[in-house]
């Protein structure tokens, strides 16, 4: 029994999704662990009380107190007793309320009050769950540090087909699993990680870069950190929120700074993820006044700025794993794997620039991991946080103290 002694409390909100949670709950109790069910008044209008409460062996919770016995449901409680606080599935309505810290019920309150890990699962119409505002919030909630499961695609209640569907059952049962075994795999490893762009600059309004967005380095600070890791970052200029998350963060503008900034932890560290994408090259002499146009061109002379991997990698030490990452547009096993050996790694993640739904901005990435070993993985497309998690797997394996 895998989560034997594990509290999980369940959360339900109103959704036809809702009748998934009772083969969930079935599940969870299968694999050992105790669940407590939360309800908000409308998930009953799509299943009975009296089901979730036969399989969970607990009563389900909707009301801060039974009107009948006056008996206090103490949500203060509720968030501090369990290790886990799965909400599946989630409505729009609901993941609206907890990205704004709305408490209007017992589940929100639960939310709000909880100390554990959140992990949701978002379930909707495929129009609903492509809307701006949805996608703001589950990028809101997921910078809290909450745990959000892709809604998966296929036939939904409107008659539609798409994205939309709550996680099935089996594969929430899997993430479960995954979070419970991962949570103390690195546990007293250090973890360093770049992310972001540089920037270089032409004069004090312009500047050289490119359009990393830093979302798969954020995701990787957010897998190790699940796995136990004390995780350091330094950032270069996004618009990410990367405070309040548990890490250490050192923000950064320049490839010299982000160089000096990564160059003073990395004798501390036992990973170092060279996720940035630095810029190659920056102006000889930055203007101190803005360029003006004064004609048809304007002359560039541009110099290499320092290969931060490739510095680092001369002063690896035994024990550390590095892992760069190659954004490539043709040859790109090729430059991929002259990149693992250049550069002293012990993994190099390839991603394309080509392919649809890869790369910068993106919240989904397809890669392939190379192994200085000779290993290599291939993902299909998925989301950047379940890339990362693999990412991280393959760290394990690569380390000599795994």
């Amino acid at each position: 029994m895998i989560l034997k002694g594990k509290r999980i409390l369940v959360g339900v909100t109103g959704s036809i999704a809702a009748y998934k949670t009772a083969i969930l709950t079935r599940l969870l109790i299968k694999s050992g662990a105790e669940v407590q069910l939360v309800a908000t008044t409308s998930a009953l209008d799509f299943i009975t009380p009296l089901t979730l409460a036969t399989l969970s062996k607990r009563p389900v919770l909707s009301a801060f107190f039974e009107k009948s016995s006056g008996q206090w449901h103490n949500h203060v409680e509720l968030g501090l007793w369990a290790d886990l606080f799965l909400v599946a599935p989630l409505s729009a309505n609901t993941l609206s309320k907890f990205a704004q810290g709305a408490c209007d019920n017992l589940l929100t309150a639960t939310y709000l009050s909880c100390r554990c890990p959140v992990m949701l699962a978002p379930a909707m119409d495929l129009d609903m769950y492509q809307h701006p505002s949805v996608r703001a919030n589950l990028e809101k909630v997921a910078s809290f540090g909450n745990i959000v499961l892709d809604a998966e695609t296929g036939e939904l209640a409107s008659g539609l087909s798409g994205q939309g569907r709550m996680m099935e059952p089996e594969h929430i049962l899997e993430r479960v699993f995954d979070f419970f075994n991962s949570k103390n795999e690195f546990g007293g490893k250090k973890v360093l990680i770049t992310l972001g762009p540089t920037q270089e600059a032409l004069d004090p309004v312009r500047f050289l870069s490119n359009h990393s967005s830093g979302k798969m380095g954020f995701a990787l600070a957010q897998a190790f950190k699940a796995a136990g890791a004390d995780v350091h970052v330094v950032a270069g200029p996004v618009a990410l929120k990367l405070d309040g998350h548990g890490f250490q963060v050192q923000r950064v503008t320049t490839a010299t700074e982000m160089y000096e900034a990564t160059k003073a932890l990395h004798g501390q560290m036992d990973v170092i993820v060279f996720a940035a994408a630095v810029a190659d090259f920056r102006p000889e002499s930055p203007a101190s006044q803005k360029i003006k146009k004064q004609g048809e061109e304007l002359p560039l002379r541009l110099f290499p700025n320092v290969d931060i991997a490739f510095e680092l990698g001369k002063m690896k030490k035994e024990g550390q794993i590095h892992v760069g990452f190659a954004l490539e547009t043709e040859q790109e096993e090729v430059h991929a794997k002259a990149k693992l050996i250049r550069k002293n790694f012990d993994l190099v993640v390839l991603n394309s620039a080509t392919e649809e739904g890869v790369g910068f901005k993106h919240d989904t990435n397809q890669v392939r991991i190379f192994n200085k070993n000779g290993g290599d993985v291939q993902t299909a497309l998925l989301p950047k946080l379940d890339i990362a998690r693999l990412i991280v797997e393959e760290v394990k394996k690569a380390a000599a103290w795994s």
